[in-house]
């Protein structure tokens, strides 16, 4: 997103020290308000899990059978655990998931303090982590020397996340930051085209 925003304000950017001024201004501003959207998400998120555990507990604590509850459960148990498991174990693990929810109160649903705390840490690791973009603006008087130093440093940033997200996926590391990289590039062309 800083990448797209810092490309689009250089077409606009005024030659000199104001140039950069307004760049790098644009550089805060974009990761601000993407920190504030982040937190805002993650909290949203958090309390949709939540909301998605108080359905599961009430609709088990509803159904009158253990057959019914039994099913139920294994529709909402995700499949990588059913792949980790034998039969009996699963079965077992669906029971003891029953047993819980009919003995469990319903869930708070609306947001707790934990959740704003996560919010905030979600703003300044988003923050915090596109200020290497905004580096140039205060480091080179001329704005396209900085908006440049910004987009080389982007891009090395989405290889580098190409290549910390390749050791999860377990997948080649190299091909994997080049494509995040290339992805990167090709979304902010696309958002420059659509005018944004």
């Amino acid at each position: 997103m800083v990448l797209t925003f810092t490309l689009t304000a250089g077409f606009a950017a005024d030659p000199g020290r104001e140039g950069v001024r307004e760049l790098l201004l644009a550089a805060i501003g974009c990761n601000v308000a993407w920190g504030i959207i982040d937190g805002i998400m993650y909290i949203m998120s958090c309390v949709t899990e939540r909301g998605s555990k108080a359905r599961l507990i009430l609709a088990i604590q509803n159904e009158g059978s253990n057959a019914n509850a039994l099913e139920i459960v294994r529709g909402e148990v995700e499949r990588k655990f059913e792949l980790l498991t034998e039969l009996e174990q699963q079965d077992a693990l669906y029971r003891s998931i029953v047993d819980h929810a009919r003995m469990s109160n319903a869930l708070r649903v609306s947001p707790t303090k934990e959740d704003f705390l996560g919010a905030l840490i979600c703003f300044w690791l988003v923050f915090v982590s596109c200020l290497p973009a905004a580096l140039p603006f205060m480091v080179f008087s001329n704005p396209r020397v900085a908006l440049r130093v910004s987009n080389v440093l982007m891009i090395v940033m989405l290889f580098v996340i190409g290549v910390k997200w390749a050791e999860y996926a377990h997948t080649s590391r190299i091909s994997a930051g080049l494509i995040m990289a290339a992805l990167g590039l090709a979304l902010v062309g696309v958002a420059i085209l659509l005018g944004g």
